[in-house]
């Protein structure tokens, strides 16, 4: 069984729709066993306590150093004995430690389709803003493995969506998360899950892609 903590700043929607992929059988031989938020309020720590996941917050508010917060965070990730980190939203930059602890076992979904609209800056609503000041047709989601870099690791899993002329950022950041995040993320997990992943030549392939 693949022990997972996902990492989460925000509502946890990505979360969420690896909860209802575990419950419908779509992700098989996992489970999670932590949710970690850098944010108090964050409304994903409410849907991981709904579920009797245990959940942990752990802001860089409380601590004076970013030493001090770093070294709190890989206890925390580490504490819960994953096989896999999830970056569902998690927006704080990674210790190097931990990304080093954790290569090739952590991934993260970025709501465009790299190496377009990534690197440093580009989450949230500013992706989907940009998306539609270049006047692209075709926006989407990646999943990526996370490496030293910014969105810069080997690329798993991707799905276009369509942007559409009378989009605002709003409106196209929630199709982007409905027909591709909710649906790539839990796909990615239940790979990795299955051992159907494999990685050759500094990418990452799935075995029955």
């Amino acid at each position: 069984m693949l022990r997972v903590v996902v990492m989460v700043s925000g509502g946890g929607t990505n979360l969420q729709a690896i909860l209802d992929a575990m419950k419908d059988g779509k992700i098989t031989n996992a489970e999670i066993s932590g949710v970690i938020s850098n944010k108090k309020d964050a409304y994903a720590l409410t849907r991981a306590e709904g579920a009797g996941i245990p959940a942990v917050c752990v802001s860089p508010k409380d601590y004076a150093q970013r030493e001090d917060f770093n070294e709190a965070l890989l206890a925390a990730v580490d504490s819960f004995a994953p096989d896999l980190v999830v970056l569902a939203g998690f927006l704080v930059i990674l210790p190097e430690l931990l990304v080093k602890n954790y290569k090739n076992r952590m991934i993260n979904i970025h709501p465009a389709l790299l190496p377009s609209f990534g690197g440093k800056g580009y989450y949230g609503l500013r992706v989907h803003e940009e998306v539609l000041a270049r006047g692209c047709k075709v926006t989407g989601a990646t999943v990526h493995f996370v490496d030293e870099g910014c969105d810069s690791g080997p690329i798993l899993l991707q799905k276009a969506v369509e942007v559409k002329h009378s989009d605002t950022p709003e409106v196209l950041q929630r199709r982007v998360m409905e027909e591709a995040e909710w649906q790539i993320l839990p796909r990615a997990i239940d790979l990795i899950s299955n051992g159907k992943v494999v990685f050759e030549d500094g990418r990452v392939f799935a075995k029955d892609m």
